[in-house]
Order: C-alpha cells, then structure tokens, then sequence
C-alpha cells in the first residue's frame, strides 16, 4: 500500500498552482457582482421553504438590483477602456 504522509502532501503544491497577480486583479475587479450575486442567492434560499413575505419580496428586489447594477457598473468599466486585467487560460 502506497501512503502518502503529511509532508508530502503539504508540498506537493507548486507555486505554479497559485493564482497569478492577473488572476487575483480579475476577482478583485468581480468582487461587487459576485458579492451581489451571492446576496441574492441567499435571498433566494430564504424564501425557499415558507412562503415569502413582504419584507422577503422587499429583500430580493432590492438584490436583483444590486445585481444589475454590479453588472452594469462591470459592463461599463469594460467598454470605456477600464478592461479587466487578462487572464490567461
């Protein structure tokens, strides 16, 4: 039986597999819509085993819009030449 001890296993990431600095720059630059995204989706959640409310009606309009405007915002950066840092695949 091969094993593999605690070491080897803590090592054998290379620096190669971190995130490259273009990389990191990307997810900083999504950061509000994932955030956005995120919040809606746990609106969402809230609301999936009762009925929703009309403070829950209220929650995820108000996280829809956040969206929109997270992508709007995102759009707009990238079309007036603010471009997101390249990520090479």
């Amino acid at each position: 039986m091969n094993q593999i001890t605690v070491t080897e296993a803590l090592t054998a990431f290379e620096p190669w597999l971190e995130p490259t600095a273009a990389e990191l720059d990307a997810i900083d630059a999504e950061m509000p819509l994932l955030t956005a995204e995120a919040d809606l989706l746990d609106a969402y959640v809230t609301v999936m085993d009762r009925p929703a409310t009309e403070l829950d009606v209220r929650r995820i309009r108000r996280a829809r819009r956040r969206v929109l405007a997270a992508r709007r915002d995102l759009a707009n950066r990238t079309a007036a030449g603010n471009e997101l840092p390249e990520v090479g695949a």
